[in-house]
């Protein structure tokens, strides 16, 4: 059974960095797409970042509100991905929820219906 667990997240300053990891278990995949969404409380969940990969090949995506700011790093031994967060402000504090997509490897990666397995999600803070 598949497993994916994000770790990392936590309170920080405006201007700060952080890191969020996604780990998946329990399937060897050599194509996939793998996703980072985020909710705020009262809005709906939305779409950060995302990775497409076939065997050693990877292409990244990047919401315009991150794009610049955060970036994706590939650690292909620990099958464990993440995503690097910098200069945050208060608007990216939400929940970051890592999603999983094994059926379509061609899927839009910004559509939560791409996304067959999810985390439990972790708690992003950013605050004076």
């Amino acid at each position: 059974q598949v497993q994916v667990q994000e770790s990392g997240g936590g309170l920080v300053q405006p201007g700060d960095s952080l890191r969020v990891s996604c780990t998946t278990s329990g399937r060897t995949l050599s194509s996939y797409i793998k996703a980072w969404f985020r909710q705020a409380p009262g809005k709906e969940r939305e779409f950060v970042a995302a990775v497409r990969r076939s065997g050693q090949w990877n292409e990244k995506y990047y919401s315009d509100s991150v794009n610049g700011r955060f970036a994706i790093s590939i650690d292909n031994a620990e099958n464990t991905d993440d995503l690097q967060m910098n200069h945050l402000t208060s608007s990216d504090t939400a929940v970051y929820y890592c999603g999983l997509g094994v059926r379509g490897y061609n899927s839009e990666v910004d559509r939560l219906s791409s996304y067959d397995y999810w985390g439990q999600g972790t708690q992003v803070t950013v605050s004076p």
